[in-house]
């Protein structure tokens, strides 16, 4: 059992950015750590069952302002919505709170991808820190790379047009987003300005874990070399929860249910909600809608459709006949891990990427959300569901998550992040991001001057 260390954890976003940092800082606290969490307030309650520290990052008021954002889940305004807000409010809060928890020799700090105050304060303090990545299309590649919002880049597209796409990326949307408050706040600190920061920057120097298996995604030769991929953290407070009564009388009152849930943080869900009743009707099949807001409900729901505000996916996926979801990678792992069919609507942000991957797997489909009405909803599920080879496609997958420790992993790999020990002995073969003809002593395509010219390349 290594020394009890002081280990900061910074999970910013919705639940599906959250809980997989709470469910590893459970995990710590088991291993005998002091585990704080600095969090907004919506998740205050959770930080307090897992018996976690908490440090309060952001009002209720300013969580609920983003979710009730029209652009929050825009394909391309969503970034400025998140980062804007974030960064002016968040990011001096976060590092001072940081210079006041942090006892130096003991301590690390986690955060998640959106936690750029972590980062901040690792330039600052010279803390050790652990960058959390929960899905793939967090990873820049000039190989295989991520398809966002709609845009793709085929494999075999000329590396310098995908490097000039992240170039303009940068330009056109991210830079813009984040840098004017980001540098604003790094030099009252003291800190030089950063430029493109989601192309290296935002990863920590030291460790990143990549939350997802290799099976899902397959490593990229110019993933940064401090990545060390692990697989699906899968938290979803089901220790946490007494069965429900009514619901587990629903499950076993007939068929198979559809699962619908547009996303945790979703309050523009009426026309989802209002498709998947439809649907629901024309398949005469049972459902369950999951939403913390009432109100995107309809008020004419169908007899055999149940509406419940949170259920552990991991409790009522492995009952269900098919999931039916907005493509976010905590769901799309427990639907995974369930060995069921996927029916996505991708808006933004990770998610038409895990749709694209989950199509190419054979194990779902996905239907954008101008086409997201009942009858085109019931006409694809009705494909998925009469797709007789899907299912042993769908449980050989789910069979892989069998002999995976993720958490166990990520626990031991910050705690050797915390004492300055080289990460790359703890991870069983290469660390995910080394580029390999790098190891070769051979230069790496990631470092010609063209790709250079673009800022891309090895940090």
């Amino acid at each position: 059992m290594p020394d009890a260390l002081n280990i900061l954890l910074n999970p910013v976003g919705s639940a599906g950015d959250v809980h997989p940092l709470i469910g590893i800082g459970g995990a710590l606290k088991a291993r005998g750590h002091k585990v704080t969490v600095l969090v907004n307030a919506y998740f205050k309650p959770l930080v307090e069952k897992m018996g976690l520290g908490y440090v309060e990052q952001g009002t209720l008021e300013q969580f609920e302002t983003i979710l009730h954002h029209p652009d929050a889940w825009h394909p391309r305004k969503a970034l400025g919505v998140i980062f804007g807000n974030m960064v002016r409010a968040i990011v001096p809060m976060c590092v001072e709170q940081l210079k006041a928890l942090v006892t130096p020799g003991n301590t690390v700090i986690c955060g998640s991808s959106l936690a750029m105050g972590t980062r901040v304060a690792q330039d600052l303090l010279g803390t050790p820190t652990v960058t959390v990545h929960l899905a793939p299309s967090l990873f820049r590649s000039m190989y295989k790379a991520p398809k966002m919002g709609g845009v793709w880049m085929p494999d075999g597209m000329p590396h310098f047009l995908k490097a000039a796409f992240w170039w303009f990326a940068d330009w056109a949307v991210v830079d813009p987003a984040i840098c004017p408050p980001l540098n604003e706040y790094r030099r009252t600190l003291g800190l030089a300005p950063v430029k493109r920061p989601m192309n290296g920057w935002w990863n920590s120097p030291s460790c990143v874990l990549a939350m997802f298996p290799k099976w899902f995604a397959e490593p990229q030769p110019d993933w940064p070399s401090q990545v060390h991929q692990l697989s699906f953290p899968r938290f979803d407070e089901r220790e946490l929860h007494e069965p429900d009564s009514e619901l587990e009388t629903f499950l076993a009152a007939g068929d198979k249910p559809l699962v619908f849930t547009p996303g945790s943080a979703m309050l523009q869900g009426e026309k989802f909600f209002a498709a998947a009743a439809d649907a629901c009707r024309r398949l005469n099949r049972r459902g369950i809608l999951l939403t913390r807001f009432k109100e995107q409900l309809p008020t004419d729901l169908p007899p055999n459709v149940r509406h419940f505000d949170y259920v552990p996916l991991s409790y009522v996926l492995p009952r269900a006949a098919a999931m039916v979801y907005h493509g976010g990678i905590g769901t799309c792992s427990q639907a995974l891990a369930a060995g069921i069919a996927h029916l996505i609507m991708p808006m933004a942000h990770d998610q038409h990427d895990n749709a694209a991957r989950v199509e190419k797997m054979g194990v779902g489909a996905s239907l954008e959300p101008k086409h997201f009405t009942g009858a085109l909803l019931a006409a694809r599920l009705e494909s998925l569901l009469t797709n007789r080879d899907l299912p042993g496609r769908a449980w050989e997958i789910a069979r892989k998550f069998e002999q995976e420790k993720p958490i166990e992993e990520a626990c031991e790999l910050i705690e050797q992040a915390a004492k300055g020990v080289s990460l790359n002995s703890l991870v069983a073969g290469n660390p995910a991001g080394a580029c390999q003809s790098k190891r070769n002593g051979d230069e790496c395509q990631g470092d010609h001057q063209w790709l250079k010219h673009f800022g891309v390349g090895h940090r």
